[in-house]
């Protein structure tokens, strides 16, 4: 009941949009949304709406974001396989009430055995699924030790209380809905490859059915020695074993040492200004928050909110400005352990004149003219929760396995679902992976080294104050869906649902096309994008994005010292939530 009406929901949306866009009112356009939803104390927004409710079940017992935080993610691995993960990696943006700002790295590393050229074949090509598939494309896993790490110097309550609740939907399970369904048909015919993943997500060779109830005893047992020994089970002890011996086993590159060596990294976040508000965000290994803060330096002296929204002269110069810096974001970033990233050119004055001074006021410029900076010699299915505490600290984390159900291989008595973060390196200069990235030199494979990533966990402050927590999965798309919202709030003033439920568009520089959801650009701004040099295409529903506002449903309507929390769930998927207390 709950998906359907989700799905009607969207459906009623896109066609006021189309209303509007054919009668040209503004409040047309946003009578689409729903309210989003509203609570005194704290909010939690996740793509899985039992994970948001064990968020919301450690807040009311007292715990803090960050208490939040990690058993989310433990509660997603169990009832959002395709995203929510031991097996993966990701990072988590904090901005907490006694003012510190961090960001916690705890990205997939290439094993001690990976090779520039392990991807290709003799004559140098790639060969095809070998970076996507199987348990060669799997990366060292960090999601548990950065829950371990942020729980220990940020957290407030023990492992044994914040595990219980995604112990208990993994033993006893959980009742499947149309969303929950969904996904797993995606991975059907992988899942009949995988013996170990075939056990638990397939019921007599088929698919579950809405209403079924899905039992991970395995999984269970794997939380339950975290629980007990934290990340040293999982990097040292048994499930750390199981983990080796699986991946040798089936012929990839894991081993003990890989597991021993790992260790979540702690950096300070990428800071900007944009119109007043100060944006925190993902330094590299993630690309996100340098180009986030590149494109709102390009925009900010233009008057986007008087062109009008999604009019093609706003359109025009935000691509354009989105180009430029997906030129930078694919040549010049990669992991700080391994390369000096040039972040102070890129987001130097000069620099970014140099970009603005570049576009043609009506005409697309051709991405081939475009040539990597010279200055210096990622997932799609990645889920994302959003959390603002009782006490005014701020979680927004985005982790991931990549592609939707990681490598589809299971790491064996485990019950853990691999990532195939492989497939965000550069597997062979000058061809795109699977997200069409083409990235350069900086990010090829070394032993580990951790690849470049789009996700954006990113908090918004009106001065020292939390204004919104927001972020998304979607692979390279991950800039542009969160870029667009903080535009849309910014700049158009919609509040956070109407911010999210507007549909969207993409650039990324290479392949040279503007990605478009339906009614994302008006028949008249597409004519005219079109005559000046733009290849307009219709794109999918792409990213589930999970927001907070604090203090007022729109920024022109915070109120000083207001700790109402306004939670928006993207409606592109059908299986999250907002809820609060």
């Amino acid at each position: 009941m709950y998906s359907m009406m989700l799905k009607k929901r969207y459906i009623f949306m896109k066609k006021t949009f189309h209303i509007f866009y054919v009668s040209f009112f503004c409040h047309a356009l946003w009578a689409a949304s729903l309210a989003p939803v509203q609570s005194q104390h704290a909010m939690v927004v996740t793509a899985q709406h039992l994970a948001t409710k064990v968020g919301v079940q450690v807040l009311k017992k007292g715990g803090n974001s960050v208490d939040a935080a990690v058993a989310v993610a433990y509660a997603l691995a169990v009832v959002y396989p395709a995203a929510g993960n031991l097996g993966g990696g990701g990072f988590m943006t904090l901005k907490l009430s006694n003012g510190l700002e961090t960001f916690l790295d705890f990205r997939e590393a290439a094993p001690l055995g990976a090779t520039a050229n392990m991807y290709l074949n003799e004559q140098g090509q790639v060969i095809k699924n070998l970076s996507t598939r199987g348990h060669l494309a799997v990366g060292i896993p960090g999601t548990v030790s950065g829950l371990e790490y942020a729980r220990k110097k940020y957290g407030t309550m023990t492992r044994q209380v914040l595990l219980e609740p995604a112990i208990a939907l993994a033993e006893k399970g959980f009742v499947l809905e149309s969303g929950d369904v969904d996904m797993l048909e995606v991975a059907k015919e992988d899942f009949k490859k995988d013996l170990e993943a075939a056990k638990i997500f397939l019921k007599d060779g088929r698919t579950f059915q809405v209403g079924e109830r899905l039992v991970q005893k395995q999984l269970a047992n794997t939380l339950k020695r975290i629980q007990q020994q934290g990340d040293f089970d999982f990097y040292k002890g048994q499930t750390a074993q199981l983990i080796s011996k699986s991946s040798l086993s089936g012929g990839g590159l894991i081993t003990q040492k890989d597991l021993s060596d790992y260790q979540t990294r702690e950096f300070k976040p990428i800071e900007c200004d944009y119109r007043g508000y100060r944006i925190l965000s993902a330094p590299p290994p993630s690309s996100g928050g340098v180009v986030i803060c590149e494109i709102l330096k390009i925009l900010e002296p233009y008057p986007l909110k008087e062109w009008g929204y999604h009019s093609a002269q706003s359109l025009h110069f935000q691509i354009e400005a989105i180009r430029r810096a997906y030129v930078d974001r694919n040549t010049l970033l990669g992991d700080p352990g391994f390369h000096d990233n040039p972040i102070e050119h890129i987001l130097s004055s000069t620099h970014i004149e140099n970009l603005r001074s570049s576009i043609k006021p009506e005409a697309a410029t051709p991405s081939k003219e475009l040539n990597p900076s010279s200055f210096v010699n990622e997932g799609e299915n990645t889920t994302h929760f959003s959390i603002v505490d009782q006490f005014g600290n701020a979680a927004s984390m985005t982790y991931t396995l990549n592609d939707w159900f990681g490598a589809r291989v299971m790491a064996k008595g485990t019950g853990i679902l691999l990532n195939n973060e492989m497939d965000d390196f550069t597997v062979k200069l000058g061809e795109v992976n699977h997200y069409q990235l083409l990235q350069g030199q900086v990010n090829q494979i070394r032993a580990s080294k951790r690849p470049l990533s789009s996700m954006s966990p990113t908090i918004v402050l009106n001065g020292n104050d939390v204004v919104m927590v927001l972020g998304t999965p979607g692979g390279s798309r991950i800039i542009t869906a969160v870029l667009q919202v903080l535009i849309n709030t910014i700049d158009y003033d919609m509040n956070i649902q109407e911010a999210i439920d507007a549909p969207r568009f993409h650039h990324q520089w290479i392949p040279d096309v503007v990605l478009a959801e339906e009614y994302a650009i008006p028949v008249d701004a597409q004519n005219k994008l079109k005559d000046w040099g733009y290849i307009i295409k219709p794109s999918r529903l792409a990213n589930h994005l999970a927001a907070i506002m604090v203090g007022g449903a729109r920024l022109s309507e915070i109120k000083p010292k207001s700790h109402v929390k306004f939670g928006a769930n993207d409606p592109r998927r059908n299986t999250g939530s907002a809820m609060g207390y």
